[in-house]
């Protein structure tokens, strides 16, 4: 066998081989699959003969042939990994494969396999390997022509990239369909899928007048579950067409459903999604699944342009892809709902997985120097630094770049530097230090520091940041970091800003017709001071507006002023995040009383302060729902020295008991005027109602006071949506007593029948912090409805308990032992899935002696275990091997 190979950016190279046209025949049979592939070669450069290295992985070759003529045993050498022809031609010649493949065995959800009685793929990042032997890279853009043979009972629905250009029957009850894409593509963009499906249908009417057919495949019995999914990806489309003049480019759109994928995948005009992407109705589906639904429709329309049409030209560069995407996802999605909202759970998920991995041993740069498998490496600040361009450069600056981006690259594999290029030159922009980004690990801390003249009626902001040392990068150079700036005044409004000056340049802003409320300074060295001139009083900083680059702030804004912000700031994602930091410092500083076994007690202002905005009826409702909901307990360890999991839990429980005690009238009040008897409808305005609604029930029923509980139960029995019903069942959920195993009970035997419904129930008891949940979550193992084969189902289960830090960080090593069983038993299934899990080891060392110690001893008892896969050693390996580099707090 061969063993895990590191591959490295810097030894990149063009490939030898080109491939122009890929002709596919694919016969799927129950015991076998076999596939005929004919790829028209032709070398870089004419009259080059060097090896062809073809990826395969799982395949058993039948024939090779060359021009028609079988290759002889001693002309091509076979690996588990590899097929080499030694001495293929010097000029273009054509290359035949048969191999046989048994999907019904393949349990990666890689490749071609089966997802319940449906045949499907999934080729992102190196799937196709698992299908035929290929030059599995994504610089390697051919144009394939697909022909599927199936039984037509079993498989009646034959379907893959492009448009249908033949089908008809063959005989035994068998049938064929042919598929040619006019668009060259790498391929990871290929796709398959086969089996007993109907279709939703509608037509999107372009711009420019031409019709395009959609349609939406599922079992029977889902069809009446598409609506949603359908509105998503007609506003996408539309959308698209209106910010980015984007217009789809072929005359068909398909979307598959299925029970088993990773998630979503852009195959080109042939998007697989998982079932829980698609399928969406007010009585099993809740707000947030709307929302993902909306999104993750989006992204993957999106990549038809931001991946298909221009893809990367190696792995190293899935940011360019991936965080274009995502960009473009996020902003469709403020744009049709709340931008503030929107940007909060943005920034909330960056916080909670991103910023977290890099102050880890898995700590790498948006464009990693190298990699064993891609898939453990994709990395959420990509699509931030999509948005500092967007901040850099205006929207009319970001669209002229984004117009040139296609304008050169259309049908290329691209870089990184193409795409900073194009925004450059479309701008007249000189970033010198931006593309620091992509190739620097770790999260910057910007220092900021301020005073005020009174005399000259200035304003300094003094700025430093810094780069935390990481695995292989010990010193950081200084970055481009656009920080978005306002100043507000004693009554609480912004004061317009006529100019800034560095030691750089002077910058004027807007005019007394057009006030400017929020300057955008672009911080470059490792010291940078600010002046703002005209500044009448001693102003509040509003820091980092948006969001505006992708950091860890550290600023002299006192409370008092954090207050003040939590108050008047305009900016509604800062507004939020005041709240936050007043909440982390709150935290932090009774967690350290708690250590000292100390009284706690929390300070009035806070909870006036809180009061203060569930009082407030001009905020959106969804948005106070956020600023009232503490920080995670996982985010508050990660600004301590050494997590300490019991105490921070002890005290995030204190102080939101004491929330609810003393805003109890106003939770009350808020659960009151949020109910309604309309018809659900997934639009922002009701959205809002139910999340403040649900929010304030969580906080009382947290009182453990019967009549809180009753509230709760009532709320249960009375709900008309998934929405508010799933909310009261984890309000009842979250202390132990017979109301809430009965609750329970209730709900899985009115949802068994339903995966997806079913997947909510395991998550929630999984996330539970009541103590020793191991056993229950043990015991849920060996339930009916859990299944070790279903990714969806061991992500609910497995990584709902993972996500309880203090059960899963148990002192006695319970929760690490439990996940290095799982991780075992899982990489022989679906490596993929146990590297996710093994993930949460990864930062063993920010913990005190005791748990580093039963941490480890996992580790290496996983990395001790032959036959181990790449996914997983890549980060056990790392975890283990950059010990001696330790794990920062945040």
């Amino acid at each position: 066998m061969e063993g895990p190979k590191e591959i490295f950016l810097a030894d990149y190279k063009m490939p030898y081989y080109f491939f122009d046209m890929v002709d596919l025949k694919v016969a799927l049979r129950e015991d076998k699959t076999t596939v005929l592939s004919r790829i028209v070669v032709c070398p870089r450069v004419d009259g080059m003969q060097l090896p062809l290295v073809l990826d395969g992985h799982d395949l058993k070759l039948i024939s090779i042939k060359v021009n028609g003529k079988e290759v002889e045993k001693e002309c091509f050498q076979l690996t588990p990994q590899h097929l080499t022809l030694l001495s293929p031609p010097s000029s273009s010649f054509t290359l035949e494969l048969e191999t046989e493949i048994y999907p019904l065995k393949n349990t990666t959800l890689e490749g071609l396999y089966k997802s319940s009685s449906t045949f499907c793929t999934q080729c992102e990042a190196e799937g196709f390997r698992k299908i035929t032997f290929y030059q599995d890279r994504p610089d390697v853009m051919a144009k394939f022509t697909t022909r599927i043979e199936a039984d037509k009972e079993l498989y009646p629905v034959l379907l893959s990239n492009g448009n249908l250009i033949d089908q008809g029957d063959l005989e035994d009850g068998r049938h064929y369909a042919v598929w040619e894409d006019p668009f060259k593509k790498p391929c990871y963009l290929f796709a398959l899928v086969a089996g007993q499906l109907v279709s939703t249908d509608t037509i999107f009417t372009t711009q420019s007048g031409r019709q395009v057919s959609i349609h939406i495949w599922t079992p029977a019995q889902d069809a009446c579950k598409t609506a949603h999914a359908m509105y998503s990806l007609k506003a996408a489309m539309k959308w698209d067409e209106e910010v980015f003049g984007l217009e789809y480019d072929l005359d068909l759109y398909n979307i598959v459903a299925v029970p088993d994928s990773r998630g979503a995948m852009e195959n080109k005009s042939l998007n697989i999604f998982n079932s829980n992407l698609i399928l969406a109705s007010p009585e099993t589906a809740t707000d947030a699944d709307y929302d993902l639904i909306l999104r993750c429709i989006g992204h993957e329309y999106f990549h038809n342009w931001t991946g298909n049409r221009v893809t990367c030209r190696d792995w190293f560069q899935l940011s360019l892809k991936e965080g274009l995407t995502c960009f473009r996802d996020q902003e469709f999605s403020s744009d049709m709902g709340n931008c503030g909202v929107n940007r909060i759970a943005n920034v909330t998920s960056l916080r909670k997985h991103q910023f977290p991995q890099d102050a880890g041993p898995m700590a790498h740069s948006v464009r990693p120097h190298s990699y064993i498998k891609i898939d453990n490496f994709y990395t959420a600040t990509g699509a931030e630094i999509v948005r500092m361009y967007d901040t850099l450069l205006g929207k009319s600056g970001f669209r002229k770049g984004m117009d040139l981006y296609f304008q050169r690259h259309d049908g290329q594999g691209v870089t990184c530097e193409d795409f900073f290029a194009a925004m450059c030159d479309a701008n007249g922009a000189k970033f010198s230090n931006f593309l620091l980004w992509y190739s620097q690990a770790g999260t910057p801390v910007l220092k900021v520091a301020s005073s005020y003249d009174f005399e000259a009626h200035t304003y300094t902001l003094k700025f430093m940041q810094q780069i935390p040392p990481t695995s292989g990068q010990p010193v950081k150079e200084p970055m481009l970091i656009p920080v978005a700036v306002g100043l507000l005044g004693s009554n609480g409004k912004d004061i317009p800003l006529t100019s800034v000056y560095n030691k750089e340049s002077m910058l004027t802003f807007g005019s007394k017709d057009r006030p400017v409320s929020t300057a955008v300074l672009h911080v470059e060295k490792e010291e940078e001071e600010f002046i703002f001139s005209n500044v009448p009083e001693k102003p509040v900083p509003s820091l980092l507006r948006n969001f505006s680059a992708p950091v860890h702030l550290v600023s002299d804004i006192s409370d008092d002023e954090l207050f003040f912000l939590l108050a008047n700031d305009s900016d509604e994602f800062n507004r939020w995040d005041a709240a936050q930091t007043l909440a982390r410092n709150l935290i932090l500083s009774l967690v350290d009383h708690a250590q000292k076994n100390q009284a706690l007690i929390v300070d009035t202002e806070f909870v006036s302060g809180l009061k203060s905005l569930l009082c407030d009826p001009n905020l959106d409702k969804e948005f106070i729902a956020n600023a009232i909901t503490l920080p995670e307990e996982g985010e508050i360890m990660d600004l301590m020295d050494v997590a300490d999991p019991d105490a921070v839990h002890r005290v995030h429980y204190f102080v939101r008991k004491h929330l609810a005690s003393e805003l109890r009238t106003e939770f009350l009040r808020a659960v009151e005027n949020n109910q309604s008897s309309d018809p659900y409808e997934p639009i922002h305005e009701d959205m809002a109602r139910r999340a403040l609604k649900n929010t304030s029930l969580a906080y009382l029923t947290s009182l453990e006071d019967p009549d809180m509980t009753e509230l709760a139960l009532n709320e249960y029995k009375s709900a008309a949506n998934m929405t508010e019903q799933f909310a009261a069942l984890a309000a009842i959920a979250q202390n132990p007593s017979d109301i809430r195993t009965e609750v329970l009970s209730d709900f899985y035997q009115k949802w068994k029948a339903n995966d997806l419904v079913i997947n909510k129930w395991l998550a929630l008891q999984a996330y539970s912090d009541i103590p020793g949940n191991i056993k229950n979550v043990q015991l849920l193992m060996q339930h009916p409805s859990f299944d070790i084969h279903d990714a969806n189902k061991v992500g609910a289960l497995i990584g709902g308990f993972c996500s309880c830090l203090v059960n899963f960080h148990a002192k006695d090593g319970s929760g690490y032992e439990f996940i290095g069983d799982v991780v075992l038993q899982l990489d022989k299934l679906n490596p993929q899935l146990a590297s996710s899990m093994v993930s949460a080891l990864s930062r063993w060392k920010r913990f005190d002696m005791g748990r580093q110690a039963l941490a480890k001893a996992q580790l290496e008892r996983i990395i001790a275990c032959n036959g181990l896969s790449e996914n997983v050693y890549e980060i056990v390996s790392k975890s283990l091997a950059n010990s001696s580099m330790g794990d920062s707090s945040i």
